[in-house]
């Protein structure tokens, strides 16, 4: 196997004395996890932070065997590790992405979406103007792992107007005429997954227990259960930047 790609560093698992194992996401192998010989060294450390963007050259002799890669970079987020806000969004997307997706499996619209992501926390850091972009992003991986969300029609009487609720159980949506017997049961639905447009921070803080709801059902269970308290943390964080906390 010879794959030369760019890639998205996400995750790192130090391996051996130097070496480290990290694992990449490519716009047409997905996720892809290769050895990174002095990985702890002084000139490959800045390369493999979770969020840069690389040049990988992937080699193996088998397609069961790990790879050797090498890297080089292409973009640093390294500056953003600075800000606590964006530090914890690149962290949690990253681990996100490294946990949840099924190795070397395509996911070219997912690559994007994590793309553009990163480069809009980078843009503008202050997280009113991202965190609507986490919750599409949490969204379509849901969607693409086999699990999305059904925001089209309410379930009941397959109206598409005055959508504002989901089902916890079906992850289907709900009309408010529909919703109002059910109040307190029911995850709301913010307009803006419905429609374009700005996001509030209530709407954003909505979106990610909208979401959270169903990665911790369906994605991140048993081992890989322990992640969601870094999303935890950064869901706290952005509570208190909203002054909603």
């Amino acid at each position: 196997m010879r794959i030369e790609t760019p890639a998205i560093v996400c995750a790192l698992l130090n391996h051996g004395e130097h070496g480290a194992v990290v694992r990449l996401m490519t716009p047409e192998d997905g996720l892809q996890a290769a050895y990174v010989r002095g990985a702890r060294g002084r000139r490959m450390r800045p390369v493999l932070i979770p969020g840069n963007l690389v040049q990988a050259r992937l080699s193996s002799r088998t397609d069961t065997q790990l790879a050797h890669a090498e890297l080089e970079l292409a973009h640093s987020r390294g500056p953003l590790l600075g800000e606590p806000l964006p530090a914890a969004a690149i962290e949690w997307a990253t681990a996100l992405t490294a946990t949840a997706l099924p190795e070397a499996q395509p996911y070219p619209r997912l690559y994007q979406a994590l793309d553009g992501l990163l480069a809009a926390i980078e843009a503008a850091p202050a997280a009113s103007a991202w965190g609507a972009g986490l919750v599409r992003f949490e969204l379509l991986l849901l969607a693409e792992l086999g699990f999305g969300l059904d925001l089209e029609s309410c379930a009941v009487t397959g109206t598409k107007e005055d959508l504002v609720a989901v089902s916890p159980k079906s992850g289907r949506s709900i009309s408010a005429a529909e919703a109002a017997p059910f109040a307190g049961k029911l995850l709301a639905l913010p307009a803006f997954l419905l429609r374009s447009g700005p996001a509030s921070w209530a709407d954003i803080i909505e979106g990610l227990l909208l979401t959270g709801h169903f990665l911790t059902r369906d994605v991140l269970t048993d081992r890989s259960a322990s992640l969601l308290l870094g999303r935890e943390r950064l869901v706290d964080r952005l509570r208190r930047a909203a002054g909603l906390a």
